[in-house]
């Protein structure tokens, strides 16, 4: 899924012309700690509730601000998935789309970001999550895909990802169309691949918390 595709269109942007009572207006009203602020086009950064309020003076126009974040932005064709890398390194809420003119077109919000990124993993769907790791060198996708049909399973969607501790190892996480899953993790490590996370829609509620943290820890958030 693309930049473009993701836009929210009912987040409007700040003119520097405007005061900072009429942004905190706006927060309140759009439920977001930041928005973007555009001048002639330009997107020039992101305004926050905490620059407003925590200002060693009284501003009341946007343009006394320093804005954070004036490279938050990313172009109509940018995955999402580099969306949210983006968002996450830099810590923001909101990342602004530019067009191939470097025009402002529209912000996205990691909310809805992230509701994409459960689409794509299939999370809507029955079944269970499965995180592998191994060393990068052992990575075959179709090999992995071919044990899974052999146990009689489909695989939903896939993702990889370099381990942060030791780049020679890669994590990867598989959605699969069965809530059962013991016979296919049995199978899994008897090829030594290590199943270091499994996610069943069987779990209690309770462990819903911690599912969250799995995926946040995932997408280093």
């Amino acid at each position: 899924m693309l930049a473009s595709e993701l836009i929210n269109h009912m987040i409007p942007p700040l003119k520097l012309t405007d005061t900072t009572a009429h942004a905190l207006v706006w927060m309140d009203e759009f439920r977001c700690n930041q928005l973007p602020v555009v001048n002639n086009g330009e997107f020039l950064g992101l305004i926050s509730e905490d620059l407003i309020l925590n200002n060693e003076q009284e501003v009341a126009m946007v343009k006394d601000i320093e804005l954070d974040c004036i490279h938050c932005k990313v172009t109509e064709t940018t995955h999402f998935f580099d969306i949210i890398k983006l968002a996450a390194s830099s810590n923001v809420e909101l990342v602004g789309v530019v067009n191939a003119n470097n025009q402002y077109v529209g912000v996205i919000t990691i909310k809805d970001t992230i509701s994409a990124l459960s689409q794509t993993l299939a999370i809507q769907s029955n079944g269970a999550v499965l995180i592998l790791s191994m060393k990068a060198i052992d990575y075959s996708l179709s090999e992995i895909s071919r044990l899974v049909e052999t146990e009689g399973f489909k695989v939903l969607s896939s993702s990889l990802q370099k381990e942060d501790e030791n780049h020679e190892m890669v994590k990867l996480t598989l959605k699969v169309d069965s809530e059962e899953v013991g016979r296919l993790v049995a199978t899994l490590e008897r090829f030594n691949y290590k199943v270091i996370a499994r996610l069943d829609d069987n779990e209690d509620p309770q462990h819903d918390q911690e599912r969250l943290d799995i995926l946040l820890k995932y997408l280093e958030m």
